[in-house]
């Protein structure tokens, strides 16, 4: 038994899943190429392009979800940082960890004002609302103070151009052994030669097509 396979956050995972599966999901579109995949890696104009795409879930998967959560539980995380909270699937996981190894805090962190109140909305009736600190606004600015003082895992799931200065803002706060899930990180290079480099202080792989899995050692 876990929060994830129990009331009230079963169910509601189950139906909030299956709403991210009948969106049709623009940013498949921007990956495939062109434009719109510079558009992913521009670092001026994704406040448009976030703003553009506020109606759409933009959600992690079912399998990266329920990875978030193993890999919380497994180091028995108690301080998690998010990069784009979206309508709060990943959070809705990561808080379900928090609550499974006794309690921590989340801080989470949404560009888009409505996706914020949306995700809130969930995270209450997940009951996990006591466990999550949401920060509305650019993550450039809501990440740069009032962190914890250790960081045992870090999501990053927001601007994909933006991975390498997210670090930067949280890496001194990063414990040994610290964990970071990164999605869709082929689109930012410069993140992935960062976290890849033998002397940053990281192992790092690919763990799947579109998952960078990283461990801090130094």
């Amino acid at each position: 038994m876990s929060t994830l396979t129990t009331g009230p956050l079963a169910p509601l995972l189950d139906r909030l899943l299956g709403q991210t599966d009948v969106d049709p999901d623009p940013a498949m579109a921007l990956k495939s190429g062109g434009n719109g995949a510079r558009l992913l890696q521009s670092k001026t104009g994704y406040c448009d392009l976030y703003g553009r795409l506020k109606d759409h879930w933009l959600a992690v998967s079912r399998e990266t979800g329920m990875l978030v959560y193993m890999l919380a539980r497994t180091t028995r995380a108690r301080s998690i940082v998010e990069f784009g909270t979206s309508f709060g699937i990943s959070t809705l996981h990561l808080a379900a960890a928090l609550r499974d190894n006794g309690g921590g805090h989340l801080i989470t962190t949404e560009f888009e004002p409505s996706k914020a109140a949306r995700a809130r909305e969930n995270i209450a009736a997940g009951g996990l609302a006591d466990l999550v600190e949401i920060r509305e606004g650019d993550a450039l600015k809501t990440l740069r103070a009032d962190l914890p003082e250790t960081i045992d895992l870090l999501l990053l799931d927001g601007t994909k151009a933006l991975y390498l200065e997210i670090l930067s803002l949280v890496e001194s706060r990063l414990r040994p052994g610290a964990i970071i899930v990164a999605d869709d990180a082929n689109f930012c290079p410069e993140y992935l030669e960062r976290v890849r480099s033998p002397m940053a202080g990281y192992l790092s792989i690919p763990f799947t097509d579109d998952v960078e899995l990283t461990v801090r050692i130094g």
